[in-house]
């Protein structure tokens, strides 16, 4: 029996192992080291690796995985949301891509068809790489984020064209009409199965699974649909990893889209690894030692004109300069199915072997280089900015219209674009609490304009953002930033204008906590320990206790966990760590037929009853403050008060209907 894959993958697994260690201290990019793999491993270095064509198997498995999850992330109604940006953008595009390098590839002495060829084939970007790294940094749904995925869906659309048309630069006599008569029939094919899959079968399919409770039967059923709908588009000319992005499309409406995608994570991380290491492994290092400046000539004109068109375009579909930036050097690099296309351009004799090299050495480079041109596209277009550019250049050309926010005060200022601040402002908005969001992410800003919300788009990072949303006046200000640099340059800038409002900053860690109190933050939600708290409310819910009693442990475990920030100068002026939460203030609606309806609050001893202290009474419009011991409560009012979560639930018992 033949053990030379499982030795293949041992040395794999072993040489990653031991590269992404030492990459994860000097935090350099772990996709960088999973090319630096299959450089050492590869047949032009150290030869470590025999069954070359079963790595690039499991390669494809795992770039097949990877579109799949990012389609189950997407779904159709996201799709068809970015149609402009798929086939506008991504025309644009890679069209003008391949024309800018024809005629690059001319001054280098090559005949029209080759020339023609590299156009199309630098043209392309890395949907694997890319996608992947998005996805780690969860901006995929961003705005930037959607147009990159709309021109890679464009790109991955032409591969099938771009076999036809390399069969045409090869061969002349090809029947042209024929073939675009077969792709075309193929495409309405395609659509009409993604599209029937999507509204009927699939949803109803994974119902019916899901229904018999077993977990190995999902997992089976969730990979059958992704390798059968690969292996379908594959069987009608086009590639494995489009057939899984449209298989992800398929089910990505589905109620059971997100336990799929968690049960196929941790089998997409090892898979996608293969992709990395088998691209590593076609980079000769020889021929770049013979061809130095060629290959450094290549690699520079091949970033700088794909960060000009690609930024371009996004420019066109009306990014500003900071997404252009954004977009342009993530389109920067070759992509995977330029691979494919190249092997077949040098079989049918399109390419000759130093032009195939030549290829492939700069294909590879710009991939490694990829991740650290992403992660330093933002400071750079940052620091670009500082320059005095052009109005229409830094706003875009189609800038979102300008809100005029009346003047508010005692306000609500809600930062940040993720889940969680966006389902606080529809929160708001429900209970009709005067508030403003600010909005890093045009899309998401219109929209929520269009729904009449009071929305500005801009970093909050900006003071005269903060002060355009009147947060020097904010009763609160809500910093809900995944980034930990921006989110604390808000808490500061937002506490330096507002000395006096509230703010509530959400961080991802806890070791971030001190940071933020020392800045000027009033409350910390570390993300993390606050789902594990919810989640253990939710287990001691089911154990018969009492609200109090489980508020007591909850507190308890809340005080346990941020313990070491308990001696900070900062925090130890809150009461926040004592045995108790720290006082909040609340609002309690007295209920009709309540015991405290039409008696006064010193009838009803409410200090002494629950703890809590009354600061004011909102009555039909207006607020009574400082109220009275004779003041009496009516039917819907709505009780200010200020106390500990224990104290505030006892109050809320007390105005309810059933009493305290």
């Amino acid at each position: 029996m033949d053990f030379t894959i499982l030795a293949d993958i041992v040395i794999i697994f072993a040489l990653s192992t031991g590269v992404n260690l030492a990459f994860t201290r000097l935090k350099i990019p772990t996709v960088v080291g999973y090319l630096l793999t299959g450089i050492l491993a590869g047949p032009h270095l150290f030869s470590l690796v025999g069954g070359e064509h079963e790595i690039e198997i499991m390669a494809e498995i795992g770039v097949a995985l990877l579109l799949f999850t990012i389609g189950m992330e997407f779904s159709m109604k996201h799709l068809m949301r970015i149609r402009r940006i798929v086939f506008i953008g991504g025309f644009l595009q890679v069209f003008i891509t391949a024309g800018v390098f024809y005629l690059v590839a001319k001054q280098f002495n090559l005949n029209w068809q080759a020339s023609l060829f590299i156009g199309f084939l630098v043209a392309l970007s890395s949907s694997a790489l890319v996608l992947k790294l998005l996805q780690e940094r969860s901006e995929l749904s961003s705005n930037y984020g959607r147009t990159i995925l709309g021109i890679l869906i464009f790109q991955d659309l032409l591969l099938v064209p771009l076999l036809l048309f390399s069969n045409i630069l090869a061969d002349s006599s090809v029947d042209i009409s024929k073939e675009l008569i077969i792709l075309s029939l193929k495409a309405v094919f395609i659509i009409a199965l993604v599209y029937v899959s999507n509204k009927w079968i699939l949803p109803k399919l994974l119902h019916y699974i899901a229904l018999s409770k077993n977990q190995e039967l999902f997992l089976m059923s969730i990979f059958l649909i992704c390798f059968s709908i690969a292996l379908l588009t594959w069987n009608l000319g086009m590639s494995i990893a489009f057939g899984a992005f449209l298989a992800g499309l398929m089910i990505s409406e589905s109620e059971y889209s997100h336990n799929a995608f968690a049960n196929l994570l941790p089998f997409k991380d090892i898979f996608t690894s293969f992709f990395f290491v088998s691209i590593g492994m076609l980079l000769d290092i020889s021929f770049i030692i013979a061809n130095p400046a060629l290959i450094l000539l290549s690699v520079v004109l091949v970033i700088v004109f794909k960060t000009i068109i690609a930024g371009g375009t996004g420019f066109l579909l009306g990014h500003t300069f900071k997404g252009t930036v954004l977009v342009g050097l993530a389109l920067s690099q070759v992509g995977e199915f330029s691979f494919i296309l190249a092997g077949i351009g040098h079989k049918l004799s399109i390419l000759n072997d130093f032009n195939y090299q030549q290829f492939l050495a700069v294909a590879v480079i710009t991939m490694a280089l990829t991740p650290f041109l992403m992660r330093f596209s933002l400071p750079l277009a940052n620091k670009i900015l500082t320059f005095p550019l052009p109005k229409f250049l830094v706003e875009g050309m189609f800038p979102l219209k300008e809100i005029t926010i009346p003047n508010m005060e005692n306000h609500l200022v809600i930062i940040g674009k993720d889940a969680s601040a966006l389902k606080l402002s529809t929160m708001a908005s429900h209970y009709n609490m005067p508030h403003v969001s600010i909005i890093f992410d045009p899309m998401l800003a219109k929209d929520k304009m269009d729904k009449g919300d009071k929305v500005i788009y801009g970093d909050a990072v900006n003071e005269p953002i903060l002060l355009k949303a009147h947060a020097d006046k904010a009763e609160t200000i809500v910093v809900s930033v995944g980034d930990l640099i921006p989110a604390m340059a808000i808490v500061d800038k937002a506490r330096k204008i507002n000395s006096k409002g509230r703010i509530i900053a959400r961080t991802h860690k806890t070791e971030h906590i001190d940071d933020f109190y020392r800045l000027g933050a009033d409350e910390v939600l570390p993300e993390k320990l606050e789902i594990a708290l919810d989640l253990f409310n939710r287990l001691l819910s089911g154990k018969m206790l009492s609200i109090s009693e489980i508020n007591q442990m909850l507190n308890n475990m809340r005080n346990l966990q941020l313990k070491e920030y308990k001696q900070t100068e900062t925090i130890s002026k809150l009461s926040f760590f004592d045995e108790f939460a720290s006082p909040i203030i609340s609002y309690i609606q007295v209920e009709s037929g309540s015991i405290c309806q039409n008696k006064s609050i010193k009838e009803l001893n409410i200090r002494q009853n629950t703890g809590v202290t009354i600061l004011a009474i909102r009555r039909n419009g207006e607020v009574l403050e400082h109220p009275i011991p004779t003041t009496i409560f009516i039917p819907d009012d709505i009780v200010i008060i200020l106390g500990n979560n224990e104290q505030v639930e006892k109050a809320n018992a007390f105005f309810s209907q059933k009493g305290y």
